[in-house]
């Protein structure tokens, strides 16, 4: 009887295996679908035959535009989605995500410092990390000021975070120079990845890469999380050590983005919701597929961006556009992916 048990626990878990590995290799032939039409699509025409060649315009189009652009938007996303799945997690709240719990609304606006008052690519990544770091801060102490434990707490201490960042925003507008300042903060508010060039994304992919595979590597640690605090320590996990360090690396991964990209909206909230619904569980391969759902979510609304409109259009109409059906569509389902 426990062989027969033992035997039938296995096969279903063989059979989980292959579903993940077949779901997997789905997303990521999407994944590199998306990214090959984001490399072909752009105003500037090009021809594989003449960057073959070694015509000069078309490699600098393809290799310091495109190719970056496509990288940040692919990387970016995968980043967006895998943090918003440790938000979530570690909060034990579906609607946590770098964009409403304030994240990405502080990095901006630490971003909008960097350009007032540096304006050097390094000072506005530093200036967005530091801004991240506040919001996160800020919203942890204002949600821990109520005792009750609700989980709905941290989502309205990130919406007055969020809030306060704006007006913050508003505020250094109206001082900012209208021909040269004010342009580029409204680029960080609205997000787009039209500024993207291989000169400025090095660093910022690069830390995008090494918080992200650590929060892949830690993942045991952010599961546990969230269980309640008690069961967790006696798991053996030091809570407040390992939530404070998996809170960093995912705002410091969400800051670098966002230094590159300006505020994108949805992409955090949605892609580890996608990831649930396919997986039914909270594992590690939801994690993965957060990222890539992100990816392809960032890399195809990119897309949409460029070829819409005469004129390009900000990335966050269209990551909106992608994100509303679909959190309704969540909602009516009512499904628990807390």
């Amino acid at each position: 009887m426990l062989l027969s048990t033992n035997s039938i626990v296995n096969s279903m878990a063989s059979t989980t295996v292959k579903r993940n590995n077949t779901i997997c290799a789905i997303l990521v032939i999407l994944l590199v679908c998306v990214a090959a039409g984001s490399l072909a699509v752009g105003k500037y025409p090009l021809s594989l035959e003449k960057i073959l060649a070694g015509d000069e315009m078309q490699r600098k189009v393809f290799y310091t535009l495109r190719m970056s652009r496509t990288a940040v938007a692919v990387f970016g996303g995968a980043v967006l989605g895998i943090c918003g799945f440790v938000y979530q997690t570690v909060f034990r709240n579906p609607l946590a995500s770098p964009d409403i719990i304030g994240v990405s609304s502080g990095a901006s606006l630490g971003a909008a410092v960097g350009i007032l008052c540096f304006g050097s690519t390094v000072a506005i990544t530093v200036s967005a990390f530091a801004g991240a770091v506040l919001a996160v801060c800020l919203a942890l102490l204002l949600s821990a000021a109520d005792r009750t434990g609700r989980k709905s707490t941290i989502v309205l201490a990130g919406i007055a975070v969020h809030a306060l960042a704006q007006t913050a925003l508003m505020c250094m507008k109206t001082t900012a120079d209208p021909e040269r300042e004010l342009a580029s903060i409204e680029y960080w508010i609205m997000g787009s990845l039209a500024g993207v060039t291989s000169s400025k994304i090095g660093s910022n992919l690069l830390i995008c890469i090494l918080a992200t595979v650590a929060l892949i590597f830690l993942h045991r640690q952010t599961i546990l999380l969230s269980a309640d605090e008690g069961e967790a320590r006696m798991l053996g996990v030091s809570v407040r050590k390992n939530r404070f360090i998996v809170l960093l690396l995912a705002t410091l991964a969400v800051s670098a983005v966002v230094s590159l990209t300006g505020l994108i909206s949805f992409i955090g909230l949605l892609a580890p919701h996608i990831a649930r619904l396919i997986t039914k569980n909270n594992s590690i391969s939801t994690m993965l597929f957060s990222g890539l759902t992100g990816g392809i979510l960032l890399c195809g609304a990119d897309i949409l961006a460029r070829s819409t409109a005469q004129t390009e259009l900000p990335v966050s109409i269209f990551t909106s556009l992608i994100g509303v059906p679909l959190l309704i569509f969540l909602t009516l389902k009512g499904r628990n992916v807390s």
